[in-house]
């Protein structure tokens, strides 16, 4: 119930932060704090992740294709039309896929 609770609260934060310079600090900090607790280590890598893509920062393909369902959906809602792009052809589960491919069309429409 605690690293519920804790999930919740690096989630919020993560929102909040990712797209300005606040995060990065924000982030080694949580890094420390989260070092014993593999699931939430991986959470905060994974909104690291996010922030990339989202920024057009470096970032890899096959990392995004080896993370959870929770950053593939999240990020085939996104606005980064290579991440989305992948997403749409290779993505973990359809549902996945589907968005990704949504996603696609309506950028083609506008």
């Amino acid at each position: 119930m605690a690293q519920s609770a804790v999930l919740r609260h690096l989630d919020r934060r993560a929102a909040g932060l990712y797209p300005g310079p606040a995060y990065e600090g924000w982030a080694q900090a949580m890094t420390q704090a989260t070092i014993d607790h593999p699931f939430l280590a991986q959470r905060l890598r994974e909104w690291s992740l996010f922030r990339a893509i989202t920024l057009k920062l470096p970032w890899q393909p096959e990392s995004l294709l080896a993370s959870s369902n929770w950053l593939q959906l999240k990020t085939a809602a996104g606005t980064n039309a290579e991440a989305i792009e992948i997403l749409a052809e290779v993505g973990r589960t359809k549902r996945i896929r589907n968005t990704a491919r949504i996603g696609l069309n309506h950028r083609s429409e506008s």
